[in-house]
This record gives C-alpha cells, structure tokens and sequence, in this order.
C-alpha cells in the first residue's frame, strides 16, 4: 500500500478533524458547524469558498496551470437520527444524532486532499471539493443540483467515496454499471367497510385485504421480474383498526422498493399499483397509491470507472482493487450527481476485524487508520486525471 508521505504526515490532523465532526453530528441541512469547520479549513489552504448550496453546502474550487479541465470530487456531511451507543471520547454530544455512516470521515479525507493539492499543486486544471449536505433520506446532492451545482461549477466528470464495513482496510471496489439501488417509498391505503368482529360477512374486512397484498407484492420479484434483474419490495408498515372488536374501515400499508435498472425503476409503481387494484377489485375493496421516487440507480459510467480504478491501483496494486463487486440494494444520492455528469462512485474497506459492524448502526465507528489512504486515492485521482502535460 502506498499512500502520500504528505498524508501520512497529515493523519493526525485528519483525525482531529474527523472526531471533531463525530462529536457534533448534525443530521439534514442542518450542518451549520461542519459546513463552518469545512469553509475555515479550505479558506486556511488557500482555496476559493461558496456557501448555501442547499442551505448548508460548502463548494472549494482550485485552479492550477492552464489547463481548461476541471472534476468534481465529493464527500457527504450528514449524521443520522440515531443514538449512539459508543463510551469512547469522541462519541456524539448531540442527542438523538449520531455519525453512524462514516460521513464524518468522508468529510475529512476530502479535506486532507483538498490541503494536500492546495500545497503541491501538482496538476493543471481545476478541482472543486464538494462537501454535500442531506445525503440520508433528503436528497441533498439532487437540491445542489436544482439549484444549478454544475452550470456553477462545470466539470467533466463526478468521484464519489464511501466506506464499506467488512471490506478489509486497504483495499478498494468499483465496476461500470449499477453500484447502488433505486430507493422509492410507497403507501398503500386499503378501505373496506367496517363491522363488528364477530359479523365480518356484514363488512368488508380491510386487514385481510392488505394482508393478502403483503403476501402478493413479493410475487413481484418472484414471477414478474426477470430472475437475474434484482428488485426488493419490502412493506415495512401495517397500521390497521383501534379495538379488539371493531374490524376497521382502512388498513394502510407502508414499504420500500429497491430496483438497479432505469427501466424496471421506472416499470415499479405500475406494478405495484395492478397487483394492490386487482387484489382490491376481487375482495370488494377500493385502494389508493402514494408512489414516491426518492433516489435512482447509482450507475458509473465506464471511462470514469476506469480512471479510479488506475487510481486505486496506483496505491494498492491490482490485488487491492475488487474490479466485480456485487452492487449493494442500499441507495446513494450521488446518483443525481451520475444522473447529471460521468462518474465514478467506489467503495473504500473500512475494515473486517472483531467488532467491526454495519453502516447505520449504534456502535459504527469510521476507522481511522483508512483517513491517508483515502485522502491519497483523492490527490492520486486528481494527479492522473489532471496530468501536467
């Protein structure tokens, strides 16, 4: 493994910064503190700040030689509504909010290659550092873009990072095509008509109407999708009835789906909405659908793909890179990003020793020991995409 003797230097500075963010998490366009802590850090480098991309993002932009090209590389600043469950000394002040999936170092690997290439200046075009609120549940990379991130700040072409629990520490993953699912959310309201539990010949019960709904939507995956193209429905929500005697009038179902390809996405909701109407239809109860698209496929585009991965290569060797990673049904909103410029979203190991654990969970910890190596795989991009002529 090769990482930046520059960044090896700057480790224990990237570690104040990363449990500094740990700290103090602040959840969805809420990130008044490390939107401050990110501007004064790149403003101390030397480089050109904007402000208020979606309420709290911070854009450092940094021009070298002559050079007309410019990238974009970007880190994600949101924590979680959850409570920690670590005792360290850099668990989460904030009640209620915790870094549970490694935003924080994110955060500060961006920052260690910002200060890095701020000093060496060891390419020839433009790099802006985008440090991105919002990116849990809200969707901020698509509020950047709305209110015009690119037209702004042009580039060629998007990185994303984050880290992946399991993966071990000092290895890397990418691949062309699908990295991440699509994450819509659907809601399902069911009425029938309401009676005593004893008579329900006289109603129409909306609880076992919905419940043969749950039972049906998985027939989705199971025979009306194509086997090797991978869909999730999961209803996750029944809220049904007040009384131990009442059938009631509604019952309401609540859930996810997750899907990888643009067209069995977009073919979702169609699906969905045929097998909840018809179920409905033959039980003599009426529905309603609330189908809401929240974040599309994280999809990399080839030639990018290709450039981080040389990148990755260039510090830990071929054998370091997983270049056929199996996708993730988890969801990313630097889809949007993809969805508007080429790009490349790569997964970095956070580690899979004893004790480890899962993004979003109470006791994660991002791993310290990865912040030069990240920071390195940035400047390493950077350099081989911006090369001096």
């Amino acid at each position: 493994m090769s990482i930046l003797p520059n960044l090896a230097v700057a480790h224990d500075e990237m570690i104040r910064w990363r449990r500094d963010l740990h700290a103090h998490p602040e959840i969805a366009f809420e990130e008044r503190r490390t939107s401050d802590l990110v501007a004064r850090e790149l403003e101390r480098f030397g480089i050109t700040v904007t402000r208020g991309l979606a309420k709290t993002g911070v854009v450092g932009t940094l021009t070298t030689g002559r050079g007309d090209r410019a990238i974009a590389l970007r880190a994600d600043m949101d924590a979680l509504p959850l409570q920690e469950a670590n005792t360290f000394s850099h668990a989460s002040q904030h009640q209620g909010k915790m870094h549970a999936c490694g935003h924080d170092g994110h955060t500060a690997m961006l920052l260690g290659a910002a200060k890095h290439l701020a000093t060496t200046r060891n390419f020839d075009g433009t790099v802006h550092f985008i440090f991105q609120p919002a990116e849990e549940n809200e969707g901020g990379a698509r509020v950047m873009i709305e209110e015009g991130l690119f037209e702004r700040f042009p580039v060629g072409a998007v990185y994303g990072m984050h880290n992946v629990p399991g993966m071990p520490a000092g290895s890397f993953a990418a691949k062309a095509g699908p990295m991440m699912a699509a994450f819509d959310v659907f809601e399902i309201v069911v009425t029938g008509r309401g009676s005593h539990a004893a008579l329900p010949h006289q109603g129409i019960d909306s609880v076992v109407v919905a419940a043969h709904i749950v039972t049906a939507l998985q027939s989705i995956a199971s025979r009306n999708v194509d086997p090797l193209d991978a869909v999730v429905v999961s209803v996750t929500q029944v809220h049904a009835g007040d009384a131990w005697n009442i059938i009631p009038d509604q019952a309401v179902l609540r859930g996810t789906c997750r899907t990888f390809t643009p067209a069995l996405h977009a073919s979702m909701e169609k699906r969905i909405e045929r097998v909840a109407r018809g179920l409905c239809e033959a039980m003599g109860a009426t529905m309603t659908l609330r189908y809401e698209k929240r974040y599309p496929p994280t999809v990399n585009s080839d030639l990018e793909t290709a450039a981080a991965v040389r990148a990755a290569e260039a510090l830990v060797g071929a054998e370091g890179v997983n270049k056929r990673p199996v996708p993730m049904m988890g969801s990313e909103d630097f889809a949007f990003m993809l969805q508007a410029r080429p790009g490349c979203y790569i997964w970095i190991g956070n580690g899979d020793g004893e004790g480890s654990c899962m993004l979003h969970n109470p006791r994660y910890d991002f791993n310290d020991a990865i912040l030069p190596l990240g920071a390195s795989y940035w400047v390493r991009l950077v350099e081989q995409e911006l090369a001096r002529a």
